[in-house]
């Protein structure tokens, strides 16, 4: 049926048609995907959502990969990691590893099952707040992103010494496609129309619309809660200018020492090698690893340096009223959104070497002060992205145009 729904990146108001399947729906302003192919699809998604949950589990319990360095062995689980970086004097990182890859995907993975399995079996009551907070947490649900850094550890323990695949990594390489294809046949507006109260395509004018589900409330009900997903109703969100600017203003600083201090150490037969992010990369490009080099680098150089750069831009550009590149902006918003927990992928690398080469005096890896600061980085582009409302460069470039 129809539906009333605003843009959540520019703000317009539109009717949603009808479309019949498969159809993708688009913003008629800037292009932002507002329902899409795989609408009415619910139980492909859930049967992969069970899947990969059933194959996170042997993930946790059995090794991802053993290493042999001189006759001694040691095995690495998923948390490992945690375990490792905890022992290792970096709490505050073991915390983020074992929320990232492992407490968040779990409970995603819930959350997911428990809404489509309610739609599944039309057992439609609260399940509006759930989804809401799938939809919050799937920033941080770092999964794919981690396995990414165990291929990159992977490929830097084989220099060194021997190293083998376990159950518990092939059952994560699963877990992750069946997760990722599952999001693909998932589409949001199937869930949002499916749980009551639902929009109408001939509501009246104006009107607030929920930044979670697109639901269409009376002016009314501003500062009180959406009664379809129950998130808190803004017209925009509060002090987004400011309190993006404060958290760019941050990253750039956190940025420097990211970048100049060692994030990992290695010692080998007593000789203490310190690799900073950029050196890392040096290290994969003379070991003739050039494509995990050009991702490295660019996932945690140029990424956390381009988020900066964007928000910036945008920032100064909606202070200003501009219209310049107001469709551009708008849509390279959306790329430094997706793409921001890119950046973990040397967090998650450095946690992995850390948990399985500890050999003594042979060989031994430790975390760097580095690590910690490109970390907040990380963290704080994505806050900052999140923070900022986009539809205000619309806003501001309409005001000016009119006043």
């Amino acid at each position: 049926m129809e539906e009333r729904v605003a843009c959540p990146d520019c703000g317009l108001m539109q009717i949603l048609p009808a479309a019949p399947q498969p159809c993708v729906s688009e913003c008629s302003r800037c292009g932002r995907v507002l329902a899409g192919a795989a609408t009415g699809r619910v139980d492909a998604p859930l049967a992969l959502c069970v899947a990969a949950l059933l194959l996170v589990l042997p993930a946790i319990a059995a090794p991802l990969m053993t290493v042999s360095s001189y006759g001694a062995f040691r095995s690495s689980w998923l948390p490992s990691s945690t375990s490792g970086m905890w022992i290792d004097g970096f709490q505050s990182l073991a915390v983020l590893v074992g929320a990232f890859s492992v407490v968040l995907p779990l409970v995603f993975l819930g959350l997911l099952i428990w809404v489509l399995g309610g739609l599944h079996w039309g057992r439609l009551h609260a399940l509006g707040a759930p989804f809401r907070w799938a939809k919050r947490l799937r920033p941080w649900v770092m999964i794919e992103v981690y396995l990414v850094g165990c291929f990159v550890a992977y490929s830097r323990i084989k220099v060194i010494a021997t190293v083998d695949v376990g159950l518990g990594g092939w059952c994560l390489i699963a877990a992750t496609l069946a997760l990722l294809l599952a999001l693909t046949q998932l589409d949001e507006r199937t869930v949002w129309q499916s749980i009551e109260p639902r929009n109408s395509g001939n509501a009246g004018a104006g009107g607030i619309a929920c930044s979670v589900c697109d639901l269409v409330a009376s002016q009314g009900s501003k500062a009180q809660r959406c009664p379809r997903c129950g998130a808190r109703l803004h017209e925009r969100k509060p002090d987004s200018l400011r309190r993006t600017a404060a958290l760019v203003l941050a990253g750039y600083i956190l940025y420097i020492p990211a970048n100049t201090l060692p994030v990992l150490t290695i010692v080998r037969f007593g000789r203490e090698d310190a690799n900073t992010i950029l050196t890392g990369v040096m290290e994969l490009i003379h070991n003739d690893l050039w494509p995990l080099a050009v991702i490295v680098f660019t996932a945690s150089i140029v990424l956390p340096l381009l988020k900066l750069f964007g928000l910036t831009w945008m920032l100064i550009a909606t202070r200003r009223g501009s219209a310049a590149w107001l469709l551009g902006r708008t849509r390279f918003y959306r790329v430094i959104d997706l793409v921001g927990r890119w950046s973990n992928i040397d967090v998650f690398m450095v946690s992995v070497l850390v948990a399985i080469l500890q050999f003594g005096a042979v060989t031994a890896v430790h975390a760097g002060d580095g690590l910690v600061a490109f970390a907040a980085v990380v963290i704080i582009t994505m806050i900052a992205t999140e923070t900022f409302d986009s539809r205000l460069m619309w806003d501001s470039s309409e005001a000016r145009a009119h006043g």
